[in-house]
């Protein structure tokens, strides 16, 4: 017994000494371990993943190795470059690490699953008549629950109070589970509140439970509201009666034919619940709050929604007229390049010769892990974007009122000059849909409404830090507003 410990101990020490002894060989990028063994920069990059890396590009350049509680990760900083990344499928491999945070954050384990093959079902429901036909539904949810939320008052001149991005998330996930997990069915539905309710709690426990950074309290909390989700979600998409979406049907039809039993396509449909709806309402609070924190941005837009408010609705249907909104589509690009960040993540599975843009070449080992951080560049990079802290709602568009698609570093016209929707196997499938989304909230909202800033002098609020790599950031706190019902509604 004690000779078994000792071989143990040994192992372990063995394997604790070879971990510490990697140095950086001939050709591999810049190798910063870090002072804590073991640990490397964990902590700081779990803390403030943006300040961590551009700490490190100033130290090494556009790409490096750190280390990260024991696994060593190279990012990569250069946008002209990524292509060398996102398009190798072979020594590169992006569902290692998927099913690692799928385990995390779902307790999900599906070893029969196929991304290639739920990307082009996803593909088939999110675009053309599918896509008219979903955008449709969500109008309605959204009009519906915009009454819903005016309080009715004795006095027109009252005013409803709340945070703005309670508010915009709210509506924006009921809304979209509205759409998409409960479709036209009319009774006999979940009520969204319990679910918007229970997502919150499990959303604020999400980027711990993804880094394992959870306190005993905390897990038991992760657990039980990850079960009431279960719960709450398991009749979605059970079959054409159920009054779910296509999509979700579609979807479960696709589990089944991969052998997953009702306990995995449960937790299944709280992943879809994540990815449909954890970033829609942050995104849709950050526009907002950007539009009534700069007067300029919000005449802009709204002159633009006049317009179409304008138009005969007997000749365009709203959404239909909704699809040009130039203004408005630069003010949500701006958005998101500002506040949308996550990773691009890929396991190096057989060892890679990087080539980089400008000419170098790099050796990736195998085993390692290359991250992507758009955010840092090209999203923040004061090269590319002219004053990257500051918001500017036209800065997508040129001077004739076109689009905006030229950008340029060193000289050399970018590909990715913004990445909030990631690109290759990371692409969003959804991103028409969401854009839609947001675009139908703000308008009705703005037309609907009389809304403003509880403090005419409010600045927005400063971002979680520990959200970086997780998509679209979220405030720390919130930012108080005003709304009542337009008295032309």
């Amino acid at each position: 017994m004690i000779w078994t410990i000792l071989l143990i101990v040994q192992g372990i020490l063995l394997l604790f000494i070879l971990v510490l002894k990697r140095s950086r060989s001939e050709k591999e990028p810049p190798l910063d371990k870090g002072v804590i063994p073991w640990l490397g920069h964990a902590l700081e990059f779990g803390r403030d993943a943006a300040m961590f890396l551009t700490r490190m590009k100033v130290k090494h350049g556009d790409i490096f190795t750190v280390r990260v509680a024991g696994r060593y990760v190279t990012v990569l900083l250069d946008p002209s470059s990524y292509d060398a990344v996102i398009e190798d499928s072979v020594s590169l491999d992006f569902t290692r690490y998927a099913q690692v945070l799928m385990d995390r954050i779902f307790s999900l384990r599906l070893p029969h699953h196929n991304p290639a093959v739920e990307k082009a079902m996803m593909k088939q429901h999110f675009e053309g008549e599918s896509l008219s036909c979903l955008s449709s539904t969500m109008h309605c949810h959204l009009q519906s629950l915009l009454l819903q939320a005016q309080r009715p008052c004795h006095n027109q001149t009252d005013w409803n109070t709340d945070g703005l991005f309670s508010f915009c998330y709210s509506l924006l996930f009921r809304a979209g589970y509205l759409t998409h997990f409960e479709g036209e069915q009319k009774s006999n539905r979940t009520d969204p509140i319990d679910v918007y309710e229970e997502y919150r709690k499990f959303d604020n426990l999400l980027t711990k439970m993804a880094r394992t950074t959870l306190k005993p309290e905390e897990k038991r909390t992760a657990q039980s509201v990850r079960v009431r989700l279960w719960e709450l979600l398991s009749p979605a998409g059970l079959g054409e009666g159920s009054g779910s979406s296509t999509w979700l049907r579609g979807y479960r039809h696709l589990l089944q034919e991969e052998g997953a039993d009702e306990d995995t396509q449960r937790r299944a449909l709280l992943l879809q619940l994540w990815a449909t709806q954890g970033n829609v309402g942050p995104a849709a609070f950050w526009l907002l709050g950007f539009l009534l924190t700069n007067p300029e941005a919000m005449r802009a837009v709204r002159k633009e929604f006049s317009k179409i408010s304008e138009q005969d609705s007997a000749q365009c249907p709203l959404l239909d007229r909704l699809q040009h909104t130039p203004v408005f589509d630069s003010a949500l690009e701006e958005t998101l390049r500002l506040r949308a960040a996550p990773f691009i993540t890929r396991e190096v599975v057989q060892a890679k010769a990087l080539h980089m843009a400008d000419g170098q070449e790099y050796k990736l080992r195998s085993g390692d892990r290359v991250c992507l951080f758009p955010f840092i560049s090209p999203q923040m990079d004061p090269e590319i974007h002219q004053e990257p802290q500051r918001f500017k709602y036209d800065r997508f568009l040129n001077q004739d009122g076109s689009v905006k698609k030229d950008f340029f570093k060193g000289g050399r016209r970018l590909k990715y000059y913004t990445m909030p929707w990631g690109a290759g196997t990371n692409g969003c499938v959804g991103k028409r849909f969401a854009i839609s989304s947001i675009r139908q909230f703000v308008y009705l909202v703005l037309s609907h409404l009389e809304l403003e800033l509880c403090d005419p002098e409010a600045q927005m609020p400063e971002v979680n830090t520990s959200r970086y790599g997780f998509g679209m950031l979220q405030p720390e706190g919130d930012l108080a507003i005003r709304y009542k019902r337009r008295r032309s509604h």
